[in-house]
């Protein structure tokens, strides 16, 4: 799929995690867990500050959803996403959250002015990592999907 990039010193606490190392590949697949994302058959590597994960997800969104929920934790700078996707679809964007940011905000650059509202469709694509829309962090990386017609 992709590699994508984090800021290491920021993002969730787990276990074993500083903001100079990621835990361990059984503490970053509990990590899947917590978000109810399905691990089964994925494969967790670590390397000083890069997790590589591969093995199969049912689609692009929940590939994605695992490569975010590694890379939003601490110590993790960059995650090289090898899964398989049984059923393809364009992948979304990624977006940096930056100091300032509101989904809302994000929603009018991503999509364009007097987009705004379409925050909701931004929350709901980075759920179950984001519990309430205000509660976003700089640094944080955010899946951007495309807009439905």
């Amino acid at each position: 799929m992709s590699v994508l990039s984090f800021l290491k010193n920021v993002g969730s606490k787990i276990l074993g995690s500083t903001d100079t190392s990621p835990a361990t590949s059984d503490e970053l697949k509990k990590e899947l867990a917590k978000h109810n994302l399905d691990a089964e058959g994925i494969n967790v590597n670590v390397d000083g500050d890069k997790v590589t994960v591969s093995g199969n997800a049912d689609t692009t969104e929940l590939a994605e959803k695992i490569a975010l929920a590694l890379g939003n934790t601490m110590g993790v700078a960059e995650v090289n996403n090898q899964l398989q996707v049984a059923k393809p679809a364009p992948e979304a964007r990624m977006y940096t959250v930056k100091s300032g940011d509101t989904l809302w905000k994000i929603a009018e650059e991503m999509y364009g002015k007097g987009k705004g509202d379409q925050y909701q469709v931004i929350f709901q694509a980075n759920t179950p990592m984001l519990s309430h829309p205000d509660k976003i962090y700089p640094g944080q990386v955010l899946r951007i999907p495309e807009l439905n017609a």
